[in-house]
């Protein structure tokens, strides 16, 4: 029970390369990047919304000190 030898590799090599060809590969990879791509996209996409309601809390909290200090001031 030792680690797998060179022909143990080349017989698996041999079998993937059979079950999904050539040209699937690299078609595999490419679907993989894109998701990754899409995946990192989301995320910063989801920052950007955070940050845009964090900025609408702050003025809304601005927009109420205001109001607040005009009523203090016509009373």
């Amino acid at each position: 029970m030792g680690s797998f030898s060179i022909w143990h590799w080349l017989i698996v090599l041999v079998v993937v390369l059979l079950l999904f060809g050539r040209g699937k590969i690299p078609e595999l990879m490419g679907d993989m990047a894109k998701g990754i791509k899409s995946f990192k996209k989301g995320m910063s996409d989801e920052d950007n919304d955070e940050k845009a309601a964090d900025a609408r809390t702050v003025e809304h909290r601005a927009d109420e000190a205001i109001q607040a200090k005009e009523k203090t001031s016509k009373s």
